[in-house]
């Protein structure tokens, strides 16, 4: 029998605790805490982009006050707020680019906390004040800050999901920004307007929101597998895996620096393309997104400020149930491959887009929402499978999140026109220029049709 006792001149054993050897030894003990810490991550990155939304919708819920407050609307009118909306959204694009290799270099952690404590103090601000050059300050904070979320949380994901089953886990977890989306209008919407009469209120709300998220987050998430103990020696060095011998994901070590990464994740065309085809998909939905409830009160006249954030509720719902719909017909339908899968959503969005305008003439309410879930269902699909699935996919082991980054920093470059064109464009045109992109990115897509991820 061995002697276990260390020998003079050599190093001392290693100590483990005893629960540490059992979740090495027992299979199935370790299966079942990795399960459980799958599940843990799921929830957490889940509900902590949803809750990054409730401080992203204030300002689009707060424009029906401010048009409508004698105090500032001279000053803030709707030109002035469709330049703060792109003043936003320009900072979102460029944090996009930066954030994701950030992830990829130091873990998504850190770089999610900064962002949510950034976004609550921007909110605050705007609260505070209603000077366009605060609003405009508050924006570019506001913007670095929202993009610090989806990147580094994509690559969270992907490092405790496998490529076989991103699809589907993916899909459901991309219902994060429909819900965030959904819920967060009419919330703060009843707060500010309902409440405390005070459009101001609608920034204060979302910013404690997040406050609480930020607080959930710090107790419950972990950057990856090996941070709670999962990766196993006998293994792949290289990959944190569960008890069957499947890889969650890379393992946060060798990691290559920003330039290398970038390199890596332009050489890869379908990368390229992803970006592109996002960078004309962004600009509808975030139009519908920031201006929902005005372009609704447009529409149709007669409604109120309450009955205008409600309607584009069905914007919202639909996209809730569009990412797991897509995932899944991604997966079992066309067998992992994904742009299929972006192709049929781009298609439906292109006519619902082009009939927008003459369906809606009617003014009725019934069928701005049945048009609105149609756009969203369709919007939200190509959106979740494009900057979430697809991006992890094909961006390279080491650089999911930079991938995922570059993706979307491509789209929050398209989605500046989606918060600035409303402002000044009609209708018609607004919803022609939207069809139009919409048809071109599902025509890029085509030539991808058969194209798998490369560990699929």
């Amino acid at each position: 029998m061995a002697d276990l006792a260390p020998q003079q001149g050599s190093e001392e054993p290693q100590t483990i605790t005893t629960r540490e050897a059992v979740h090495r030894t027992h299979p199935v003990l370790r299966s079942a805490r990795a399960s459980r810490w799958r599940r843990q991550i799921f929830a957490i990155t889940w509900v902590t982009y949803a809750g990054f939304y409730f401080v992203r919708q204030a300002f689009s819920v707060a424009k029906l006050g401010i048009l409508d407050d004698p105090a500032v609307n001279t000053l803030l009118t709707k030109g002035v707020l469709g330049v703060i909306d792109s003043v936003y959204l320009a900072a979102y694009a460029a944090g996009q680019f930066l954030w994701g290799m950030w992830a990829d270099r130091f873990g998504p952690r850190v770089v999610v906390i900064g962002g949510m404590i950034g976004a609550i103090v921007a909110a605050c601000l705007m609260g505070l004040s209603s000077a366009v050059l605060v609003f405009g300050g508050a924006m570019v904070l506001q913007g670095l800050a929202q993009s610090a979320g989806w990147a580094p949380l994509c690559k969270n994901m992907g490092n405790f999901f496998t490529v076989k089953e991103r699809g589907r886990v993916l899909g459901l977890w991309s219902t994060n920004y429909a819900f965030g989306g959904l819920a967060a209008p009419p919330f703060l919407g009843w707060l500010a307007y309902s409440v405390f009469d005070s459009w101001q209120a609608a920034f204060f709300a979302g910013a404690a929101t997040l406050a609480v998220v930020l607080g959930l987050f710090l107790v419950l998430q972990r950057d990856s597998p090996r941070d709670v103990g999962l990766d196993d020696p006998d293994l792949d060095p290289n990959a944190a895996r569960s008890a069957d011998g499947t890889a969650f994901g890379p393992a946060e070590e060798n990691r290559p620096t920003g330039l290398a990464l970038y390199r890596e994740t332009l050489r890869d065309r379908m990368v390229l393309t992803l970006g592109i085809c996002y960078f004309l998909l962004k600009p509808a939905r975030y139009a519908i997104l920031f201006w929902g409830p005005v372009i609704v009160a447009e529409r149709i006249p007669e409604i109120d400020k309450a009955g205008a954030t409600l309607v584009p509720v069905a914007f919202g719902v639909a996209g809730v149930v569009a990412p797991i719909l897509i995932g899944w017909v991604s997966d079992h339908v066309f067998h992992s491959r994904r742009a299929p899968a972006c192709v049929v959503a781009l298609g439906v969005l292109t006519a619902a887009l082009a009939l927008f305008m003459p369906l809606t003439a009617t003014g009725s309410v019934g069928i701005m929402i049945a048009v609105l879930a149609v756009i969203g269902i369709s919007v939200y699909a190509a959106d979740a499978m494009i900057s979430c699935v697809a991006a992890v996919d094909f961006g390279s082991a080491k650089g999911a999140g930079t991938a995922a980054g570059l993706v979307n920093g491509c789209g929050s470059v398209g989605a500046i026109l989606g918060g600035l064109l409303p402002g000044f464009l009609s209708g018609g045109v607004l919803f022609t220029l939207f069809a139009v992109a919409a048809l071109l990115a599902g025509v890029l897509m085509v030539p991808h049709w058969n194209r798998v991820p490369r560990a699929a």
